[in-house]
């Protein structure tokens, strides 16, 4: 098993109620969590010490207006320790804000802003 897959079953295993699923592609580890938990699953990653991914890179939304949850929100982290990086998505809706990760690393006030202008993502409890 490579390391990214080793990572993305720990995350799996350590957070069972908020992570959907994770997959290795072309040597980038991808994490699916659930939206309303999005503060939890950056929590761990920034904390864990088998992740340590203090370092929010950017946040963008992806738009699909065929599904029914049409954005995809992908925050990209950076783990300096351990030279890693991962994607982590969630899927959004028009209606239903994701919690906003601003209180965890401030950069995100300023993502969280450009994918609300850019694709209407709404951002509960975002400061602007």
């Amino acid at each position: 098993m490579s390391a990214l897959e080793d990572l993305g079953a720990h995350i799996a295993s350590s957070m069972t109620s908020a992570v959907e699923g994770h997959s290795v592609r072309l040597g980038e580890l991808t994490v699916n969590a659930r939206a309303e938990q999005i503060v939890a699953v950056l929590t761990f990653l920034r904390d864990d010490p088998r992740c340590k991914f203090s370092t929010l890179i950017d946040i963008c939304g992806v738009d699909h207006p065929e599904r029914d949850k049409r954005f995809d929100v992908v925050y990209h982290l950076l783990s300096m320790p351990l030279n890693q990086r991962i994607r982590l998505k969630v899927a959004a809706d028009e209606e239903a804000p994701v919690p906003s990760v601003s209180g965890l690393f401030p950069c995100a006030d300023w993502f969280e802003r450009e994918a609300f202008d850019m694709y209407g993502i709404v951002f509960a409890n975002h400061p602007d």
